[in-house]
């Protein structure tokens, strides 16, 4: 896409809700300037498609990266990222150590902001789709049905969210029903999301650069390949060879391809990469909420990108995943900011971050400002704000073919996986190029992850991860994915969330209870159909 385009619908959804009612007009004032847009003398047309659609899209953005949103969960309950108590704070009152610990109950903050902006984005889907309907819209009969299957696969996106975290939670698709919703069962929601993907698709566009940020038919077929991906812990019951057909199809379809940098890819222009197949748009002056860099920089990091914002100094890199990169692994430096750190004009030393984290807190710890590398994957440019123009990629093509190599790695076909896992690591190994090479008996190892308690001296004990099912092709999915909300669910499937310990955790007691967040305790008082969901 143009950067004029991805830039004015950078502005569309953030602007918005602020500026355009979605039954008023939205004109192009160069052409036609009106005082006033009354419903009835509205007539949409199909270049206003962007404008109706967008309230739909922003409620992503806090979704994704807004404090304690799917980013968050995603992430801080997992193996590669820790908010350890600092010297100017981070404790609140226990929030990350129970994000770290699995620790969390009902009435604890932590899972809400996920549940209630993605049924933000269900709720204007819904509004949308029923003016399209009865005619409070009245767009042409092919672009109203275009546009219904869109809002649909997006409401879909929201869902899968729900499915994910939460798991038994209402499906509303009635925007005029104002009964208490009924709760669906895990299976129920799979079933349904999955259904209304398949019954979409068919009706989505396949344009690639005029659909950037929006849900066109690749990027649903990405979202029901993960369904896929993750369809036995979801329902019991495995589904490869759906996953695999999903991305042979995104693959033949020769839309896309790998980014020849990594950078490129979480750039503050990313919206070009060709890899890129669905992104959630970020803008530091129209569409703000991308905030990694002032929760992951240390107060001082200030001076070193001569930022216009002063940063938080919170989260960084679980020591023990450092060490799993094989030092050759331009991911290592792409992804994590580590070691000295120097000003932006005089060059003087201003920090420098060191592996070593002495622990989470709680028990009287405080880790040093300069403990742990930081979050360093989307770039900070000079003379950041406190919000970045970075988009998140949440579906891209290295991820299409990581799905289906881990499908074909499940059903026997290791030496194939490892030909997509190889062309994966190609761009990470330029120094080494030997090194890109891996064989279908790599990817059936266990993990290099030293899994075990971590002392305060650094000291780890515990049973590592050389006894994980397929260890060695989850190790893939950390060097390549992370810090990119992938990580809790990878885990999930492969085990590891229940069962193994990491820096200052160990398995809950009810560890499978954990692998769902909680129903907010607010939902629940609010609507007496809803149960909590099992172990809270």
């Amino acid at each position: 896409m143009s950067k004029f385009n991805t830039i004015q619908y950078k502005k569309w959804i953030g602007m918005l809700l602020s500026c355009c009612l979605l039954c008023q007009g939205c004109t192009d004032l160069s052409e036609e300037v009106f005082s006033e847009v009354l419903e009835k003398d509205y007539r949409p047309a199909e270049r206003d498609l962007p404008y109706i659609l967008a309230p739909v899209y922003a409620s992503f953005r806090s979704l994704m990266f807004g404090w304690q949103g799917y980013f968050d969960l995603q992430e801080e309950s997992a193996d590669h990222i820790i908010t350890p108590v600092r010297p100017n704070g981070w404790d609140d009152a226990g929030t990350y150590r129970r994000m770290h610990q699995h620790t969390w109950n009902a009435v604890q903050w932590q899972p809400y902001n996920t549940w209630q902006q993605a049924y933000a984005s269900i709720t204007k889907a819904n509004l949308v789709i029923m003016q399209i309907e009865d005619g409070s819209l009245p767009l042409p009969a092919d672009v109203g049905n275009a546009a219904i299957a869109e809002l649909r696969a997006a409401r879909a996106l929201a869902y899968y969210l729900l499915l994910d975290n939460h798991g038994n939670v209402p499906i509303v698709t009635d925007y005029r029903d104002v009964s208490l919703p009924d709760q669906k069962n895990r299976k129920q929601l799979y079933e349904f999301v999955v259904n209304e993907l398949q019954e979409v698709i068919p009706m989505l566009s396949e344009d690639v650069e005029p659909m950037y940020g929006r849900m066109n038919v690749w990027a649903a077929r990405a979202l029901l390949a993960k369904i896929f991906l993750n369809a036995e812990v979801y329902i019991g019951t495995p589904a490869w060879e759906n996953v695999i057909e999903q991305t042979d199809i995104i693959i033949n379809a020769n839309k896309y391809r790998l980014d020849t940098d990594y950078k490129n890819v979480f750039s503050s222009t990313n919206h070009g990469s060709p890899e890129i197949i669905f992104a959630v748009p970020y803008d530091e002056v129209y569409g703000h909420g991308s905030q990694i860099h002032m929760k992951t920089l240390d107060p001082l990091s200030r001076l070193v990108y001569n930022m216009a914002a002063g940063p938080w100094g919170g989260n960084c890199a679980v020591p023990q995943f450092i060490d799993t990169y094989d030092a050759d692994d331009q991911r290592l430096y792409d992804s994590w900011i580590q070691g000295p750190q120097y000003h932006a004009t005089t060059g003087e030393l201003v920090i420098n971050y060191v592996k070593s984290v002495p622990g989470i807190g709680g028990d009287g710890t405080v880790a040093p400002s300069n403990a742990g590398y930081r979050i360093g994957k989307y770039e900070i440019k000079k003379g950041a704000t406190n919000n970045l123009d970075n988009d998140y990629p949440m579906f891209r093509y290295a991820d299409i073919l990581m799905m289906k190599a881990e499908a074909l790695l499940r059903t026997g076909k290791e030496n194939a996986a490892a030909e997509l896992v190889s062309a994966v690591r190609e761009r990470a190994f330029r120094s080494n190029p030997e090194k890109a090479v891996v064989t279908g008996a790599d990817l059936l190892k266990g993990s290099v992850y030293n899994y075990g308690w971590q002392d305060k001296d650094g000291t780890v004990s515990g049973t590592g991860g050389g006894d994980i099912r397929y260890g060695r092709f989850l190790d893939e999915l950390g060097w390549e994915f992370t810090a990119e909300a992938h990580r809790r669910q990878d885990i999930i499937r492969f085990g590891v969330f229940q069962t193994k310990s990491w820096f200052n955790h160990n398995p809950h007691p009810n560890a499978i209870s954990r692998t769902l967040f909680p129903i907010p305790n607010d939902e629940l008082n609010k609507n007496p159909k809803l149960t909590q969901n099992p172990g809270y």
